[in-house]
């Protein structure tokens, strides 16, 4: 799952990968939730599954059984451990690092022994990593060291300001309005006056993270402190993408810090003070130190089925990458979800010919999905009637979302992409066989927009998508704890129950084996699996997979991997 914006819900986006330092722990403990019991379909002898043709629910449900399932997660977290990133240290199967690699040969070998035709498709991308702990601190006035993942996160670059004076760009509104309303930073104008060599302070909104930096620079900043702007849900600490206005990734070389309202106010207050009584202006160090080795190989693996006409194509996919360190939730379990499925149904000859997809870089920006639809002609993605996507699928407090592209947003609850109505009543059909599913096992469920995913993808050149996800394990509101169960999980950061989650903190290298939950891992996974060979055997949809492609819209620049919000 992408985006990191506040600590409100993945996919899964960021635009550049963030390797946690390794120079400390900060372990935070596991969501938990019991799973309820639900009935589901008699497990069926492994001897039967292997031979069979589990071309129906009836059939494959019951072959899809959670030894198997997680012994691909211990092959996961086993293939983190044996692969240590080079910038930190720790288990890792991160883009750009042996890990993934690792991860990706792993399933091309899987799915080739299955008989399916597997190909690994090689990308570049501009690969980021953290070498230290990324520093924060206030000098003077007041003595202060900010805690990294719980005060503030960094942007991606580099670069050491120490001793340096603090002063706010122009644009910053104070007190906040009920919506958002400042467009603190986003011209030169807002640094009318600004001296060079001083830190940066801009309020966020109006423009992308990467404009504001931009301008901060060209005016001589020596850093930049970006906090969130204070209006009803954009209180907490954030991390965000830096992008410039076209939604391309930057890496500036002065260091970035993003943090919460109230520490951005109390600094705006320091400063203000200061200058009505001609004091000394607050005196700042903000370093951070990280690799970027531009044009590096990331893949991703696509594994076709033998039989299925060539001409209906369904996708069926899960990004293989991790955010930070091993990335057990997100998403070796989605990733085990779709693998298992796919030799569950090695002896199956569908109609439409599943194309089972590991993407890469789903974490960076969606990264793998782009290359690889980038990649296809017109005539190819016209050939591509639905795309099925499980980004994370075992989380222990668990919600469950369908991928509806006109529900809400997982970050942020509003309806951020509308798309056309051919693409959005087709993505209802495997929507609906997913709720039929939950609903016949007794199981809520809650409708989510693609926004994040590797779906939205699709979804923006026109293919109908849906998908499950089960939500990070930061984030979970009362209303989906009276859907779900479980417990209450760091919405705004205000809950006594707040541990940051294990997901989206770069420090804290939590997101393993443990973080998931083998159960929940099994009902979602059936859950998918009646998607995908209802929709193996489709007519109504597939047949009509003549699909006008569309333009893509400017990069998703905001949401980078539904973890990031870019303004």
């Amino acid at each position: 799952m992408s985006q990191r914006m506040s600590l409100r819900r993945p996919r899964s986006w960021v635009v550049l990968l963030c390797v946690a330092a390794g120079l400390g722990l900060f372990a935070a403990p596991n969501a938990s939730a019991t799973t309820s019991a639900a009935p589901t379909a008699s497990a069926a002898p492994r001897d039967a599954c292997n031979t069979q043709v589990n071309d129906t629910p009836s059939k494959l449900l019951p072959c899809i059984k959670t030894d198997d399932l997680w012994n691909h997660m211990k092959a996961f977290q086993a293939i983190a451990d044996a692969n240590p990133s080079p910038a930190d240290g720790h288990p890792s199967r991160n883009s750009g690092e042996p890990g993934y690699k690792a991860s990706a040969d792993y399933v091309a070998r899987l799915m080739t022994q299955a008989g399916y035709d597997v190909t690994i498709q090689t990308y570049k991308f501009d690969y980021f990593a953290y070498t230290a702990l990324p520093v924060l601190s206030e000098v003077s006035p007041t003595a202060h060291d900010y805690v990294v993942a719980d005060e503030w996160n960094p942007g991606q670059s580099r670069g050491t300001a120490n001793a340096s004076s603090l002063q706010p760009a122009g644009g910053i509104i104070i007190p906040p309005t009920p919506t958002s309303s400042s467009s603190s930073g986003c011209t030169a104008s807002d640094f009318s006056g600004f001296v060079a060599g001083r830190i940066a302070l801009i309020q966020r909104g109006g423009c992308n993270f990467g404009v504001k930096v931009q301008n901060a620079q060209a005016a001589g900043a020596s850093g930049v402190i970006i906090f969130n702007e204070g209006n009803p849900g954009r209180t907490a600490v954030l991390s965000g993408s830096l992008v410039d206005a076209a939604g391309n990734p930057i890496i500036p070389t002065i260091p970035v810090a993003f943090t919460s309202f109230a520490i951005g106010l109390d600094l705006y207050g320091q400063y203000q003070q200061a200058v009505q009584n001609n004091t000394a202006l607050p005196v700042m160090n903000l370093a951070i130190k990280a690799i970027v080795n531009p044009n590096t190989d990331d893949y991703n693996v696509i594994a076709d089925s033998k039989g299925g006409d060539p001409n209906h194509v369904v996708v069926v996919d899960a990004h293989l990458d991790a955010i930070y360190g091993a990335g057990m939730l997100d998403n070796a379990s989605g990733s085990a979800t779709i693998l298992d499925i796919a030799q569950q149904m090695k002896n199956v000859n569908p109609r439409n010919k599943l194309r089972f997809i590991w993407f890469g870089g789903e974490e960076l920006g969606l990264l793998g999905s782009t290359a690889y639809i980038n990649s296809l002609s017109s005539n190819d993605k016209s050939h591509i009637g639905y795309d099925l996507d499980a980004d994370v699928t075992a989380t222990p407090n668990y919600i469950i979302g369908v991928l509806d592209p006109a529900a809400p947003d997982f970050f942020g609850g509003t309806v951020s992409s509308t798309f056309p109505n051919r693409v959005y009543k087709a993505s209802t059909v495997a929507r609906d066989q997913a709720i039929g599913y939950f609903d016949s096992t007794g199981r809520n469920h809650e409708l989510l927009s693609p926004v994040g995913t590797d779906a939205f993808n699709f979804n923006e050149v026109g293919i109908p998508a849906s998908g499950l996800l089960t939500g990070q394990d930061c984030c979970k509101s009362q209303h989906e704890v009276d859907l779900f169960g479980g417990s209450l999980g760091n919405f705004e950061g205000n809950i006594p129950s707040f541990d940051g989650g294990c997901v989206d903190n770069p420090f804290r290298w939590c997101d393993n084996l443990s973080n998931n939950d083998p159960d929940v891992l099994t009902f979602m996974s059936k859950a998918f699996a009646t998607m995908v060979v209802q929709m193996a055997f489709d007519t109504k949809v597939m047949s009509a997979s003549n699909n006008a492609v569309y333009n893509k819209k400017l990069p998703i620049a905001g949401e980078a991997s539904r973890r990031f919000a870019a303004k």
